[in-house]
């Protein structure tokens, strides 16, 4: 049998073709440095009058007995049902239970159960104040506990449509300066994302009106809304060239 040695330059020269192949493919995968690029954000919102209303009506009870806290908690929700959907209507004034939940009370000196807490909501949402605060007004078994304001999905994707342009408006115009400040005369556009949020103005206060509505009988609640900002902001870079 006959033995091959290879000495170091027969093997380079063995090993010259594949490497004169895979050198094309490694070198194509490596991406190109940018340059000439540059990353910026504009940001543009519009003040909208908040045009929702939600409202929460609650109760608190509490009792030795666990089933008679849930069945007084039942009773005060149905009544204060029965009565709000004589005004519901679909947009204008929605009617759902909010969260309830029943709890045992301890004693604090030796730890066992010694009664019940029970919790319960019923929550009146829509475009119609005048029809949610009447509605709200004439429930007896139940109190005030929250009122918060928003906007309607309509006026919301009105407002964002308007913020979006003039944001968009705006990132142009500053990719145009920052192309002449630096020496260039165009670009193109090499990525952009849109991102839009909402900020509502403060809140009123639930416990005030809350007061005011124990001692109201078949009176409206006041409520005051306020206004929110709808901001939608670009953050994008442009290749300058």
């Amino acid at each position: 049998m006959k033995t091959l040695t290879f000495t170091p330059s027969r093997l380079a020269a063995a090993f010259l073709p594949l490497a004169l192949v895979a050198t094309p493919l490694w070198a194509q995968s490596i991406a190109p440095v940018p340059s000439n690029v540059v990353s910026f954000q504009s940001s543009s919102f519009v003040e909208v009058q908040q045009d929702t209303l939600r409202l929460v009506l609650s109760t608190t009870l509490d009792g030795n007995d666990a089933a008679d806290v849930q069945t007084r908690l039942k009773t005060a929700v149905d009544a204060a049902l029965q009565e709000v959907k004589k005004s519901a209507e679909a947009g204008k004034m929605d009617v759902s239970t909010g969260s309830s939940r029943l709890n045992p009370r301890y004693n604090s000196k030796d730890g066992k159960i010694n009664g019940w807490a029970g919790y319960a909501e019923v929550v009146l949402e829509g475009t119609d104040f005048a029809r949610i605060t009447t509605a709200a007004g004439k429930v007896k078994s139940l109190t005030m506990n929250g009122v918060s304001f928003g906007l309607s999905r309509q006026t919301r994707a009105a407002a964002e449509e308007k913020a979006q342009a003039q944001a968009i408006e705006q990132f142009k115009m500053r990719a145009q300066q920052l192309t002449q400040a630096f020496g260039f005369g165009g670009y193109t556009l090499r990525e952009v994302s849109v991102n839009g949020n909402e900020y509502g103005g403060a809140q009123p206060e639930a416990r005030a009106y809350g007061m005011k509505m124990a001692s109201m009988a078949d009176a409206p609640v006041p409520v005051e809304p306020g206004k929110s900002k709808v901001e939608v902001s670009v953050n994008g870079s442009v290749q300058m060239k």
